[in-house]
């Protein structure tokens, strides 16, 4: 769902630039009582696991693949929805910058739509869930897997109104497609949140908030983030995702070549030219270890008000 250079007009980036600005200068001000953003490894791990996992696209139908968004399960594994905006934004910003993934001036739209929208529909919702569920610590990874299926959804949703606004694509048009397969996406995302938060209830609850135990090691989470990043990525699906589909199936895909920011760097496109797999997976560890160190960075810039 990275919105690349030219498909939003100049007025929708600016105002979408102007809300997510906001939106992350609100983040930083309310992290500093939120509990997450003080387990300073955690918003590094967290924030490395989803740079890893958002480079493995996997199939859906028509030809179609989706990634990990992330925004729920960050926000959960944080406790925080400002953690989670910061971490999803930190996460995107790399991305643009380091890996030529999503438009310089559409970083805006991508920041509201996946790190602003998509964390706090998740958040919301996942709460909302809980209490109707009871409040079941056992049912939390169902609450969230649903949760975070339906914040692709509305981030999806809110992609499209950007794209009709900026004269891109017809709303009658671009809505429904984009509604219609982010649908399937959520599918996956709200299977890899459920069972990420399965796995660490039972085998890592220190990564978790709310359990006040002490955190067990660097170790695994780190191997298993470079396993994904160094290793299974390189088995992505060469699908295009959900919003490229629908610009190829629209018409409007050309205007990302026409339109664009390039900022030079030798990891464009998840790669080093001449490297072939080796390229792919030594840009997967770099922007996993940058996005640990930015993150981590924040956390200790971001202090605890009661510090």
């Amino acid at each position: 769902m990275h919105i690349p250079d030219g498909f939003v007009s100049l007025p929708v980036a600016g105002a979408t630039g102007l809300a997510s600005v906001a939106a992350l200068f609100i983040a930083f001000e309310r992290s500093q009582e939120a509990f997450g953003i003080r387990r300073a490894p955690i918003l590094g791990l967290t924030t490395a696991f989803i740079f890893a996992a958002q480079m493995i696209n996997f199939p859906v139908a028509g030809g179609t693949s989706g990634h990990l968004l992330g925004g729920t399960l960050a926000a959960i594994v944080l406790g925080s929805p400002w953690a989670g905006t910061l971490c999803i934004a930190t996460v995107l910003i790399i991305q643009a910058v380091l890996f030529a993934d999503g438009g310089i001036t559409a970083l805006g739209a991508n920041i509201l739509n996946m790190a602003v929208v998509g964390v706090w529909v998740g958040w919301v919702l996942t709460q909302t869930l809980q209490r109707l569920f009871g409040g079941s610590k056992g049912r939390l990874p169902l609450a969230a897997g649903i949760a975070a299926g339906v914040s692709v959804v509305v981030a999806a949703i809110a992609c499209a109104i950007e794209l009709a606004l900026s004269g891109t694509a017809p709303v009658a048009i671009v809505l429904p497609a984009m509604t219609g397969v982010h649908i399937l996406i959520g599918i996956g995302e709200g299977i890899i949140t459920g069972g990420v938060l399965t796995y660490l209830a039972t085998a890592r609850p220190d990564l978790l908030p709310g359990e006040q135990q002490e955190f067990r090691g660097w170790s695994v989470p780190i191997v298993t983030i470079f396993l994904i990043a160094g290793v299974l990525s390189l088995f992505a699906s060469a699908w295009p995702d959900g919003l490229e589909k629908v610009a190829e199936n629209t018409g409007f895909i050309d205007l990302a070549s026409k339109v664009r920011v390039i900022v030079p760097t030798p990891l464009a496109d998840y790669g080093i030219e001449g490297l072939g797999p080796i390229g792919t997976s030594i840009a997967g560890l770099v922007g996993a270890t940058v996005c640990f160190a930015v993150a981590f960075g924040i956390a200790k810039v971001v202090k605890p008000k009661n510090a």
